[in-house]
């Protein structure tokens, strides 16, 4: 059994603390509104803190899973900070998808402290969390991933090291670029169908079967077909994540047209209202 904290007890970083606890291992729990947090504990026993530093205090790891860069600093710096509660040693594991910037920042912050990170986001959504199958893609080192490895599969069905510091959110950022394309594929082609008059049921049944089959296809074809988007994984998020890839690729030089054509489209939508649809959400702007 590990002593272990987490910071973030959103619809991704709730069920992940859960199955951390179920694990057999001792949870102190983090979360800006504390009512969450007191949600948790009383679902899954553990004990919750009222600052990052306090639930980190005495932890092997501290597992984080946050919105974006700035909150990240804001659960990890100053003097509330989980760094300033970690002991010499320990680890922390970030499952927030943020830039690969700010994991290197912090991973550097982390090692004058004589700590250790791995950036790790994850890929899965909220199904994947509350199931335990999260892919997640981790940066660090080697020595310290075998360590950590084992307690993140708690909620993972898939980990592995992509490389050094930073290599886990660059990783993400494949990952986004690919759903980005994949989703506005498969708007386009049930639009397509449906304009077409096809039973687009029995269409994705089929082609789900060959060559165009994916994940988004299987999971998110017929609720699109349906009109229905009040789930899964906010384009809001989608926004977020698709600029950090619009800004990286202006740093290596690589070319993201089609990235960035979808990034606008999540942007109409956001504008109408449409944030917290799931990115699947796009077919809207065809309809």
């Amino acid at each position: 059994m590990a002593k272990l904290a987490f910071l973030g007890l959103g619809v991704m970083g709730y069920p992940m603390a859960g199955h951390l606890k179920k694990g057999g291992h001792e949870v102190t729990v983090y979360n800006r509104t504390s009512t969450k947090a007191e949600a948790w504990v009383k679902e899954h026993g553990g004990k919750m803190a009222a600052t990052p530093a306090g639930a980190a205090h005495d932890a092997d790891i501290v597992f984080c899973c946050v919105g974006a860069d700035q909150d990240l600093y804001a659960v990890t710096t100053g003097t509330d900070g989980a760094f300033s509660g970690m002991k010499a040693g320990s680890i922390f594991v970030d499952n927030t998808t943020a830039s690969a910037d700010a994991a290197r920042t912090l991973d550097g912050a982390a090692r004058e402290l004589g700590l250790h990170m791995i950036d790790a986001p994850v890929s899965g959504g909220q199904a994947g969390a509350e199931n335990g199958k999260l892919t997640v893609m981790c940066g660090g080192e080697a020595d310290i991933f075998d360590k950590a490895m084992p307690i993140i599969s708690c909620y993972a069905a898939k980990v592995i090291l992509i490389g050094a510091s930073g290599a886990g959110q660059l990783t993400k950022m494949v990952n986004q670029i690919c759903i980005a394309g994949l989703v506005q594929g498969l708007s386009e082609a049930i639009n397509f169908g449906q304009r077409a008059d096809l039973d687009m049921d029995k269409v994705l049944d089929v082609i789900s079967g060959g060559a165009a089959q994916s994940w988004q296809m299987v999971n998110r074809g017929s609720t699109m077909a349906a009109d229905e988007f009040e789930f899964g994984f906010a384009l809001d998020w989608m926004i977020k994540d698709l600029g950090m890839c619009m800004s990286e690729a202006k740093k290596n030089g690589s070319s993201l047209p089609v990235t960035a054509l979808v990034a606008q489209y999540y942007a109409q939508l956001s504008d109408r209202g449409f944030g917290r649809n799931d990115t699947s959400a796009l077919i809207k702007l065809l309809r």
